[in-house]
């Protein structure tokens, strides 16, 4: 805690007493000859004397045996020559309130105000925000026998802006008809009667009209969410507030009333949406040398986007991953998803606009909107840039910047709302269906390609991510296996299990990193694979022009149970109990094959019905009998589905 004199006073004693050089003198012996060291230090000395004198021994190239004795002396004369300034400062300050040069009754409120700030006692509470008590109001009540009226409510609000969006999509879709049947028509008259000017003036008239009618409706989604907002937010106060009154009845009929009307709209109705089925196996392990922790590991086939949407099952109530999210919004067991993006902070295209779209579809009571949020983060990115802009341009790293880092610097330049590969934002989510929070994590093109190492960005991405995960909260982590989220021809089996491998083993070992982090706690970390990669495969190689009649459709019969459907013929595989195959028309028991994972990492299809009969194909690819081998040869390995 400091007090000071007046600015121009203590300007003018700073002046004085401060930025002057003075001599270090240090003698020191070899043998026979004295040596005489003298250094001239600025005073405030800013450079720590245990660097300084190690700078000086570097420097001046001195002996080793004298290190102790100079540093010794070097702290000792630059703490005495401090003390001597400070008590020149302070007599000089005595002196000019002797004289009356300085307000007596401004320096002691200075030194009051100065106490009050620095002193806990004096320091004024902060005042509870608005956010903080809705908080607090909503978890005391999702807890309570109002949550499923709580949720029903969130349902109904997203059933409305759900409309409102599917009326805006069908204005949009029939505006978008008429436009193009106007366009066809002025294209056919396009030489005759009508010029390429006629045809640019009625496009810009087009995108005029989309934009004016995008306009409206976005401004009345915005303000549908906002009055929701308030509503909900007052709606919820006046509740708890009415439910501390022990003698208030009506809030138990008012508790029950709207989940009843859920329910009787579902019975009137009778159609229940089940969710898209998923391909999912969950795992459980353990990880550490000594102490070991638990850990939960589930491989699923699904979008990733399929844990953001609500299902809107015509009012048919709460389900229970719903509930779920909404109980643990408050706590300390978050979830979280990885969203893979470009290097441009915004909604607009790709994935973005996707998850945006979804974001919109129900109204956030507790964070703000998405695009407020992305507009918060675009200000933080380019203040970070500028900063570090700033620091690369200071003349004393000049030195150190050569070839790549001015190629880097010049692209940071260019693009200061851009994010670098490897870094990631945040978004806070309650609207959603199963997760809490977002991370998108910037990628390029590199991802794509099969090179990719443990040092690749995206992957240094994702262990400062799971590392947020461990300081805040969020005990599961959904993330895309493959760093992409959807398949293209590059993208072969091989390539898909060498990058499954690569990201299982990095995500291991920065699991393994977490103990020290955050103590060992449990976490669940969700890896997805795109829907339906593989559909289908080849069984051997043919040429072009025939390789429609190699291709197969592989589909679950029963746990551990496939079915073989050729897409050209359009007949089933089957194979009969002398071990032959042969093609069929429809489904029957010997169109099921056992398929069975080797140790070698290949596919075996044993017959459902005749157990000890294999599929088997030679290398020229004829097809041999399915009694007469077995999964020890190789004829009878397949390369396997992901």
């Amino acid at each position: 805690m400091t007090a000071t004199l007046e600015p121009d006073k203590m300007k003018a004693n700073q002046d004085k007493f401060y930025g002057r050089e003075r001599e270090f003198v240090y003698k020191f012996n070899v043998g026979s000859q004295c040596f005489e060291l003298t250094v001239p230090l600025k005073f405030p000395v800013k450079e720590n004397p245990n660097n300084l004198h190690g700078r000086l021994m570097l420097l001046h190239n001195l002996p080793c045996f004298i290190e102790s004795d100079l540093k010794e002396s070097l702290s000792q004369f630059i703490e005495e020559e401090s003390l001597r300034d400070y008590d020149r400062e302070a007599e000089a300050a005595l002196e000019a309130l002797k004289s009356g040069e300085v307000d007596l009754h401004q320096l002691t409120s200075a030194w009051a105000k100065t106490y009050a700030e620095t002193t806990l006692e004096h320091a004024r509470p902060e005042e509870p925000s608005w956010d903080e008590d809705f908080a607090d109001v909503y978890h005391d009540l999702i807890h309570s026998p109002a949550s499923e009226t709580l949720l029903n409510l969130e349902h109904n609000y997203f059933v409305s802006i759900s409309e409102l969006i599917g009326e805006r999509d069908v204005e949009l879709k029939k505006l978008r008809e008429r436009q193009g049947a106007e366009m066809d028509k002025v294209m056919q008259e396009l030489g005759k009667s009508l010029t390429d000017q006629d045809v640019n003036s009625l496009a810009a008239q087009h995108f005029e009209s989309q934009q004016v009618l995008e306009n409206k409706w976005t401004s009345e989604l915005k303000q549908s969410t906002a009055i929701q907002k308030q509503e909900y937010q007052e709606w919820v106060i006046k509740l708890h507030q009415d439910l501390k009154n022990p003698n208030n009845k009506s809030i138990s009929e008012e508790i029950k009333v709207q989940p009843s009307q859920f329910r009787e709209s579902v019975e009137a109705n009778g159609r229940i949406y089940e969710d898209q089925r998923k391909l999912e196996e969950s795992f459980t392990i353990h990880l550490g040398a000594q102490l070991k922790t638990m850990h939960n590991l589930r491989l699923l086939r699904a979008d990733m986007l399929d844990f953001c949407k609500h299902k809107r099952n015509h009012r048919s109530g709460v389900k229970l991953h719903r509930l779920q999210t909404a109980l643990s919004l408050y706590s300390a067991s978050l979830c979280g998803l990885v969203l893979l993006v470009d290097n441009r902070i915004n909604s607009y295209s790709g994935i973005k606009r996707d998850f945006a779209t979804v974001c919109q579809e129900c109204t956030d009571f507790h964070f703000p909107r998405i695009e407020e949020q992305l507009e918060i983060v675009q200000q933080v990115v380019l203040y970070a840039r500028t900063q570090r802009r700033s620091k690369l341009k200071e003349p004393n790293d000049s030195g150190n910047r050569n070839g790549g880092n001015d190629d880097k610097t010049k692209n940071i330049e260019r693009n200061y709302s851009n994010i670098l590969p490897g870094e990631f934002y945040i978004t806070r989510h309650s609207n959603l269906s199963e997760i809490h929070v977002a991370f998108h994590l910037c990628v390029d093109d590199n991802v794509r390609s099969g090179n990719i190492t443990a040092r690749d960005p995206a992957i240094m991405g994702l262990r400062n991510i799971l590392k947020v995960c461990c300081t805040h909260d969020i005990t599961t982590i959904s993330i895309p296996l493959l760093l992409v989220h959807d398949m293209s021809e590059e993208m072969t089996i091989p390539w898909c299990l060498r990058r499954a491998e690569l990201v299982f083993k990095c995500v291991k070992g920065f699991m393994m990193e977490m103990a020290s982090w955050d103590g060992g706690i449990s976490r669940t970390v969700q890896f997805l694979v795109p829907q339906a990669p593989f559909t289908s495969f080849y069984l051997f190689q043919k040429q072009p022009e025939t390789l429609h009649s190699c291709l197969l459709e592989i589909s679950t019969v029963d746990r551990g149970v496939v079915s073989l459907f050729g897409v050209r013929s359009a007949l089933f595989v089957a194979m009969n109990s002398k071990g032959r195959l042969y093609g069929t028309p429809s489904f029957q028991e010997e169109c099921k094959f056992r398929e069975t994972l080797l140790p070698n990492n290949y596919n075996a299809y044993e017959s459902d019905l005749y157990r000890g009969t294999y599929i088997a194909l030679s290398k020229h690819g004829r097809i041999k009998r399915g009694n007469k081998v077995s999964p020890a040869m190789t004829v009878t390995h397949f390369l396997p589905r992901i």
